[in-house]
């Protein structure tokens, strides 16, 4: 790395983590204040207030990285901008892009972090936040998962019903007091299972332990029922997983990237409003963390300016467009899982319109050329909007 090089990045990193870190106390505090009283009232100690807070560290930083990227490079592309550092490295012979290069691979680390975050850690933090603070107040971890009870599955594809009275979803915990009833293509009961039911993933198959089995007869009379012979029974072509059996009671927007995978191969049968929420959680897994790199193309020609009056327009501009991008996201998302827009296409549309702006504001300031007047962007976005529309009427009227 050059000496130009770590000087930017420097300058960078400085007011970008004073930014990041802020944000993660504020939000501690505001958080701590909230839950205070109820901490105080469960006689939660020490190691469970620290654990509750451990887990909801990934979800913060998601929202943290992008405002903090933004608000670090504004300060910092200004001040060099304000003592002519910028036109001092432009008159040596680099480009507005070989400037900016430390930074923009700074938000690309950031944005495979937080990749790697909303993969499971993020939307499993989620869960312990609406769920949590109850499991405190009953003398609990944060983090426990607690059992179903009393919990009804339909396998419409293979004919089952499955009944279960105690379950633990999204652990390899065994299924309690398992009721499966089998029906043929005309609704007939053929045949029923009772028992503990657990699932090894390796070989695909299911355990039932200290239970029987019931055949019926074409008339609906029991014909046999026998308990398992050594107490257990092998069960291989049930295409059923813990995953699918639990479906019902899970919220899409707390599992991770490979149990919404699991969930919508499971269920492909279903219909694409019932799948549109879990069909546009797993795409926002991988169109949230692009924020962080759409902040970096946003603010980065804004906060670099060759001149003291614009300063304050370039800041308040890229204020304004990181909120929209906020806002946005989440509207996009809710349009997605309620099935008015293309719920595999409807969290990437912030990304690309705002990307699309980031790019032209990154040439302007490259080719060192004014920013067009506020009916260019207008065009522009428009443009963009009504590509996006296009496509979504052709795909839900298709």
């Amino acid at each position: 790395m050059k000496l130009l090089d770590r000087y930017v990045l420097r300058n960078f990193l400085e007011p970008f983590f004073m930014c990041f870190t802020g944000f993660i106390a504020i939000w501690l505090i505001i958080d701590l204040a909230d839950n205070f009283n109820d901490f105080i009232e469960a006689h939660a100690s020490f190691r469970t207030i620290f654990l509750y807070y451990v887990t909801q560290v990934p979800q913060t930083v998601i929202l943290a990285m992008p405002v903090a990227l933004m608000l670090g490079l504004l300060f910092a592309l200004s001040r060099m901008s304000r003592r002519n550092e910028i036109i001092s490295q432009l008159t040596a012979g680099r480009s507005v892009l070989r400037v900016l290069v430390p930074v923009i691979a700074v938000g690309i680390g950031m944005t495979g972090f937080c990749a790697w975050l909303n993969w499971a850690r993020a939307p499993h933090a989620e869960l312990i936040k609406k769920t949590g603070m109850q499991k405190i107040k009953r003398g609990k971890r944060a983090d426990e998962v607690e059992p179903v009870l009393g919990h009804l599955f339909r396998d419409r594809l293979h004919g089952r019903t499955w009944f279960v009275k105690k379950m633990r979803p999204k652990t390899d915990t065994p299924l309690e007091g398992v009721h499966v009833t089998q029906q043929d293509a005309t609704g007939r009961i053929v045949k029923k299972w009772y028992g503990n039911a657990a699932y090894n993933p390796a070989t695909k198959t299911w355990k039932l332990e200290k239970g029987m089995i019931v055949d019926f007869t074409p008339e609906g009379d029991v014909d046999k029922a026998d308990r398992f012979p050594h107490g257990f029974r092998i069960i291989s072509d049930w295409e059923e997983t813990p995953l699918r059996v639990a479906s019902a009671e899970l919220d899409p927007a707390f599992l991770s990237v490979a149990e919404l995978d699991e969930y919508l191969t499971s269920n492909a049968d279903f219909t694409k409003v019932q799948l549109a929420p879990y069909r546009a959680n797993l795409a926002d897994r991988y169109a949230l963390p692009l924020q962080c790199l759409l902040a970096v193309f946003i603010g980065a020609p804004l906060g670099i300016v060759y001149n003291r009056s614009g300063v304050i327009g370039g800041v308040t501009t890229a204020i304004i467009l990181l909120a929209v991008m906020i806002l946005a996201h989440y509207f996009f998302l809710v349009m997605g899982k309620g099935m008015r827009l293309d719920p595999n296409f409807s969290p990437w549309i912030p990304n690309i319109v705002l990307g699309l702006v980031g790019f032209e504001l990154l040439w302007f300031r490259a080719a060192n050329r004014d920013f067009p007047q506020w009916w260019f962007w207008l065009i522009t976005v428009s443009v963009a909007m009504a590509a996006v529309l296009g496509y979504n009427f052709y795909y839900l009227h298709r």
